[in-house]
């Protein structure tokens, strides 16, 4: 940030005693005898901050000030006056005056209020990098087809208050997409409530969602508000909605109905004014058939549906999904960005990225931080994990299957117990290899009988 100041006084010796205390303090200073010379100076080179006297001969201070708000409204201005009244303070204040100073000049208060322009400036300057970097994480990256016609539905979609249903593998972005509408929405002022549905307990999920009141059960020591309470008129995203249980699916229900809620262990009902968003891994259909899912939610849910093509299915996207991730690690770490040769990327888009955007930047980051130079080569591409190969039909009797369900579990269980002895039995590392929430790869691990192979 350039720290510019021009003086604007007829009195030289103004110009020279303050502007060589301000020099002191850091500051590149300008000066001009007239209004006329000083929009001359603007006209060249635009300052940051201008302290103008309000009596100048030819064009006095307001008709300055006037001119210097409408043709350069980012430069803030100080008025000084050796005949200051309250009248002209409120005038020029209401023409767009930062402040005004009265004269004889105290340089105690002149260097107060100039520390505290340059400090706001810094904070409206730090404030516009921060939206930017905010508006570039919830960014959809890509060029191809997919990516595209996802972005523009998202620009239809976010403005209105319909309910959105968001499917996609693990790692494909979901939540980013979440974001993205509700940056895009009308409630992007308001709270964006996250609830990770396979992360939370079965037997707390109510108190999760709805909060409690003090002493509803065994712990709660003080009443707690909900997630639901917490999104007030901004919008919760429910990820991972196929893994509550129905209990709570018909508590969910219930409050997208009525709009109105209860805390647990409480009799009051308190309105609520949600946008929801939902996101599954699953095949809600299947799962509605199953048993596993209510269908009246899922209705309830499904008023717009949009889908993410895994990444294997848009490898169009993966050079730009590598500079970003290049870019932003890089600022990350404070380093210097690396770039990546021509033959180190053709061997990423080769792989199929059964973890999809997660796996990719995971690759992405290890190379940022292990790989001592500047240009990422084919030999610094660690070996990737690759698809689970479908059996042959000798390794399986497909006809022993009594249905696809059977045969699907099957498959689910062999390929879970294979995962899990190529990390050693590490379910923290089997959940990350594989692109599963490492609570829902805990319940497949119960569910198969495959604690021994665990650990």
């Amino acid at each position: 940030m350039h720290k510019t100041i021009l003086i604007v006084d007829d009195e030289k010796s103004i110009c020279q005693s303050l502007g060589s205390i301000l020099v002191d303090e850091g500051y590149e200073v300008l000066t001009a005898g007239s209004g006329e010379e000083a929009l001359k100076i603007l006209g060249e080179d635009i300052p940051c901050l201008v302290l103008l006297d309000i009596w100048l001969p030819g064009m006095d201070g307001i008709e300055t000030l006037k001119i210097i708000k409408s043709s350069y409204p980012q430069v803030r201005v100080i008025i000084m006056s050796g005949h200051g009244t309250i009248e002209t303070a409120v005038k020029a204040t209401k023409l767009g005056a930062f402040d005004f100073i009265e004269k004889p000049l105290s340089l105690e208060k002149v260097l107060l209020v100039v520390n505290h322009v340059f400090e706001l400036i810094r904070l409206e300057e730090e404030n516009k990098l921060l939206r930017q970097k905010v508006t570039q994480d919830y960014e959809l990256t890509g060029i191809g087809a997919p990516i595209l016609e996802l972005k523009e539905m998202i620009s239809i979609v976010a403005p209105t208050n319909a309910w959105i249903l968001i499917m996609g593998e693990n790692g494909t972005g979901k939540e980013l997409v979440a974001r993205s509408i509700h940056r895009q929405s009308r409630r992007t002022g308001k709270p964006f409530i996250e609830v990770n549905c396979a992360a939370i307990p079965e037997d707390l999920i109510e108190s999760e969602l709805f909060g409690h009141e003090k002493g509803s059960f065994t712990g709660a020591t003080e009443k707690r508000r909900g997630k639901f309470d917490l999104a007030h008129e901004g919008t919760i995203f429910l990820d991972e909605v196929a893994d509550m249980s129905l209990k709570a699916q018909a508590k969910i229900l219930r409050i997208l109905q009525e709009k109105k809620f209860e805390r647990v262990g409480g009799n009051t009902l308190i309105p609520t004014d949600v946008r929801v968003l939902a996101a599954t891994n699953k095949n809600l259909e299947e799962e509605m058939e199953a048993g596993r899912f209510r269908q009246d939610l899922y209705y309830r849910l499904n008023v717009i549906p949009l889908r993410i093509l895994p990444l294997r299915d848009r490898k169009e996207d993966i050079p730009c999904l590598v500079n970003r991730f290049l870019q932003e690690f890089a600022l990350k770490e404070r380093e210097t960005e690396k770039s990546i040769e021509d033959e180190a990327l053709a061997m990423l888009m080769e792989h199929n990225w059964p973890g999809n955007v997660r796996e990719l930047k995971n690759i992405i980051e290890r190379l940022v931080i292990m790989v001592p130079h500047y240009v990422i080569t084919a030999k610094d591409i660690p070996p990737l994990v690759k698809e689970y190969q479908s059996p042959d039909a000798s390794d399986i009797s497909w006809d022993a299957k009594d249905s696809f369900r059977t045969a699907k579990m099957d498959f689910e269980r062999r390929y879970i117990m294979k995962k899990l002895e190529e990390c050693d039995g590490n379910i923290s590392k089997t959940a990350e290899a594989i692109g599963l929430e490492r609570s829902n790869l805990h319940r497949k691990i119960k569910r198969y009988g495959l604690d021994d192979v665990s650990k």
